[in-house]
């Protein structure tokens, strides 16, 4: 991971943020977005505490143009990127704001704007920075494509009919970048998280804690069958394995970590 250039979209806190402060550790140049300057820097700084180096872009991935606002930067702060990790999403529950009431609801009551916004972010914008990056990446023959699906690209989500739909079209344009750029040593790949522990499942807890009439304590408890929610670092850790050499031969996976929730 030495000097390697690492994009992460949604870095400023969760999944993202781990998974930018493991490859900075581990010595990559880290372009680290998110619409929130506050949060990316205070993953810069923890980044930079821990030795490496990373590079801040304040970017809202519902504006079209920004992947390639993105791209210019990282491009000319340290280059085209040699892994780019797809992790900004949104949630079944919307954004984490209060002002903002949760949206889970059935196909026929769903919310049309917020299924626009949903694939716009979850779809839209990985399939915009992958065309983006593939050009250099197909000239050096190497890369890594890591998109950041969820276990309901395989089992469908509860009154999230939009993220479900996304996720399931992440895996089908991760599938295609595996076949398609293989042969330029380019390996793409999809992390399926189950429950984890992030803002945006906490959000969703309680919206669930509310409707089967429970406490988000007893939700978090039988997420897994390990009596627990996934911790951010946990999913990080795959992305850091799927980036280096060692996974050269592994292409065109959807992995699950959902501690046992999910088999298949």
């Amino acid at each position: 991971m030495k000097n390697r250039v690492a994009l992460v979209t949604g870095a400023g806190r969760g999944i993202g943020e781990a998974i930018a402060l493991q490859f900075a550790t581990l010595g990559a140049r880290v372009a680290i977005t998110a619409r929130s300057q506050a949060e990316l820097d205070r993953v810069a700084a923890a980044g930079k505490a821990k030795g490496g180096t990373m590079f801040p872009i304040v970017a809202d991935l519902t504006d079209s143009a920004a992947p390639a606002k993105i791209m210019e930067a990282v491009s000319r702060e340290f280059g085209p990127p040699e892994i780019l990790v797809n992790n900004a999403g949104i949630g079944s529950s919307g954004e984490v704001t209060d002002s903002n009431p949760p949206k889970p609801r059935a196909i026929a009551d769903f919310d049309d704007s917020f299924w626009d916004l949903t694939m716009k972010v979850n779809l839209t914008a990985p399939y915009v920075l992958t065309k983006l990056a593939l050009p250099e990446m197909v000239k050096r023959r190497a890369g890594r494509l890591i998109y950041i699906s969820s276990v309901n690209a395989t089992i469908p989500g509860l009154f999230g009919s939009a993220y479900t739909a996304s996720k399931h079209g992440v895996a089908g344009l991760m599938k295609v970048a595996a076949i398609e750029y293989a042969e330029y040593g380019i390996t793409s790949n999809a992390i399926c998280p189950g429950v984890t522990g992030t803002k945006l499942n906490d959000r969703r807890l309680e919206f669930d804690s509310k409707r089967l009439n429970t406490t988000v304590e007893a939700l978090k408890q039988g997420s897994t069958p390990l009596g627990r929610r996934l911790e951010p670092d946990e999913v990080a850790s795959l992305a850091v394995y799927l980036a280096s050499d060692a996974a050269s031969g592994v292409n065109g996976q959807s992995i699950n970590v959902c501690g046992g929730r999910v088999f298949g």
